[in-house]
């Protein structure tokens, strides 16, 4: 690759060239020609090529120009070029190198000449390098300076993300020096907590803006931090206002320097962990209550619903589906959710509530509703009617009775006219426990015994149960 002008122009000639090369024969001197260039060119004074001498594998396509012009070789570009060099070496001028283009079937090769005038001006020698491979040099240093830049400006977007992320957050956040523990950086939260004016804790100390009693603690959080990323937080005091910070560090190196990123997070005080009223009275209520997420999961419970369950607390709770202690699986809270969708609640619906290993269950009351959103939570409330319903007095169509009636009919009726009332009492009979296990919710009672709501209105009419003239849902 030639890295500046090669010419005689300015340097120093040999002392001793007539006993140097007064006795230089022909093959020394083709030899010297040869070597002086990639491809070297005899003309004569027209231009036109007398004889050439490359290697035919570096240049291709090039044999066979002895007796054409020189001009005639080179691209249309490169005449001028060729012109004023044969005409500069006419006059004797000092060459300098210029550039052509030949043209060949795989393309324009770049060779870089200097015309020399030989044999007193009646011959001309033109000395040609290949820049074929400094072309591709310069090639791949453009790609390698346009990635650079590519990458250049990527960091710099990236960087302003960072920036504005760093600037914007409402969490106080320095970066420190870990050495010396002055402070690199900090975002404008951080400047607010400490009680600084904009962009003046860079330079400071950190150790100065904490408690004295903090300053131990803040030395054993950095060294943490790079010993490990798992570094614990720790409770520091700020030396403004005595404000307690939770802080958090994490280690990291740059420029062969180690620095800390730390977070102040201010740690809430007594009043603002007091808990809302609304959730004291939830948790001492008498009745259970439960939230559970979309897939019916608890998610939390308060003391009754623990006491009914027989747990020892929330925690064993938290994550089991309901239907471990409510109801039929895959029945009752199927049920329940069909409601809620029908209606947006689903009131008092007759279930069982099971604890530890219990298969029947004690008689509950449920009702349940559903909050909006994309991840929405159900809560319930659950309320024990075992001790209400053997309170009840029995009722005046119980089963014992109505078979002893049926029963009676044998002798007076036929057996098919017998077997007709037996289908009308299980009718009747069935559509009673759908009522009084749904607490009379007549949509409920339809969708358990599998039947259309006209279908069981004309039923009820038939039976004469219910009071027609309201929905029950």
């Amino acid at each position: 690759m030639l890295t500046r002008k090669h010419s005689i122009e300015g340097k120093d000639t040999f002392g001793k060239a007539a006993e140097l090369f007064n006795s230089l024969d022909a093959d020394a001197a083709m030899k010297l020609a040869m070597v002086a260039g990639d491809i070297t060119l005899v003309l004569d004074d027209s231009g036109t090529i007398l004889d050439t001498a490359f290697d035919p594998k570096e240049f291709p396509g090039f044999e066979g120009w002895e007796g054409s012009n020189w001009i005639d070789t080179v691209t249309v570009e490169s005449r001028p070029k060729v012109m004023e060099m044969l005409a500069a070496a006419r006059r004797g001028e000092v060459q300098h190198w210029r550039q052509v283009n030949h043209a060949s079937r795989d393309g324009d090769v770049p060779i870089r000449y200097a015309v020399l005038s030989v044999n007193g001006g009646e011959h001309r020698i033109a000395f040609g390098r290949d820049l074929r491979e400094a072309g591709r040099m310069q090639q791949r240093l453009l790609q390698v300076q346009q990635s650079l830049e590519r990458d250049y400006l990527r960091m710099r977007q990236l960087e302003s993300r960072y920036r504005l992320l760093f600037d914007e957050t409402g969490e106080a956040i320095v970066i420190l020096e870990a050495n010396t523990l002055r402070i690199r950086e900090a975002n404008p939260a951080a400047h607010n907590l400490l009680g600084a004016r904009a962009d003046s804790l860079p330079g400071k100390k950190m150790p100065t803006l904490v408690d004295k009693a903090s300053r131990d603690a803040l030395q054993g959080l950095v060294a943490a931090a790079l010993a490990s990323s798992t570094a614990s937080p720790a409770t520091l005091t700020l030396a403004r206002g005595a404000r307690e910070v939770e802080a958090s560090a994490v280690g990291f190196a740059q420029d062969r320097g180690k620095f800390v990123l730390l977070r102040l997070p201010v740690r809430a005080s007594g009043e603002d962990e007091e808990e809302s009223p609304v959730l004291d009275l939830i948790d001492n209520m008498p009745d259970a209550f439960v939230v559970a997420d979309g897939s019916m999961e608890l998610v939390c419970a308060n003391a009754a619903f623990i006491e009914l369950v027989g747990a020892p607390g929330q925690d064993p709770l938290v994550g089991r589906n309901l239907s471990t202690w409510i109801g039929r699986p895959g029945i009752d809270l199927e049920l329940i959710e069909g409601q809620i969708d029908q209606h947006g609640v689903a009131r008092n619906i007759s279930t069982v509530l099971r604890s530890g290993d219990e298969l029947e269950g004690e008689q509950v009351e449920l009702s349940a509703v559903r909050s909006a959103g994309d991840a929405p939570l159900y809560a319930f409330v659950i309320r024990p009617t075992a001790r209400r319903l053997r309170d009840l007095p029995p009722g005046s169509q119980d089963l014992p009775r109505s078979v002893e009636q049926l029963t009676d009919l044998v002798g007076r009726m036929s057996l098919k006219d017998i077997v007709r009332e037996s289908t009308d009492l299980i009718e009747r009979l069935c559509i009673e426990a759908a009522l009084q296990y749904t607490s009379d919710n007549r949509a409920s009672a339809a969708e358990i015994l599998g039947l259309s709501r006209q279908s069981l209105y004309s039923k009820l009419h038939r039976h004469g149960l219910g009071n027609l003239g309201s929905d029950g849902d």
